[in-house]
């Protein structure tokens, strides 16, 4: 499992643990079932306090993301695809309101938003690549 933690993120590192995990099951990388790396293990591959980690495992299993495999470590719940996708599609939701309402502020009409919008989508899918 590939995680990366930006320090210069304003998001608190758990929180950046806890995102990229809901992102990698919302986007399938994570199945149901699938075990997450100990937390030990995770601390060390992203050279980040342990507790950190324990801190960011605990909200997953809150959220109903992760649930303790008696005897294995950390699984992803059954349930948990269809509500990291939910959560993922509104903290996107959020992100572009914010965005939005910066334009409005700065007065961009609505054709100058949808220009912009359309040109950075073009660009993002010249850069992925195709499977």
């Amino acid at each position: 499992m590939f995680f990366r933690i930006d320090f210069s993120d304003g998001l608190a590192i758990y929180a950046q643990v806890v995102r990229q995990v809901k992102f990698a099951v919302a986007g399938g990388a994570l199945k149901a079932g699938e075990l997450v790396p100990s937390v030990r293990e995770l601390a060390r591959q992203l050279a980040i306090n342990p507790n950190t980690v324990a801190r960011a495992y605990r909200e997953l299993q809150a959220d109903g993301v992760l649930e303790s495999v008696r005897g294995t470590g950390l699984a992803v719940t059954a349930g948990a695809e269809k509500l990291c996708r939910t959560q993922r599609v509104e903290l996107i939701r959020t992100r572009l309101q914010q965005v939005l309402v910066e334009a409005r502020q700065s007065r961009l009409d609505a054709d100058q938003l949808r220009t912009l919008v359309e040109g950075e989508l073009q660009a993002v899918e010249q850069q992925e690549p195709r499977t």
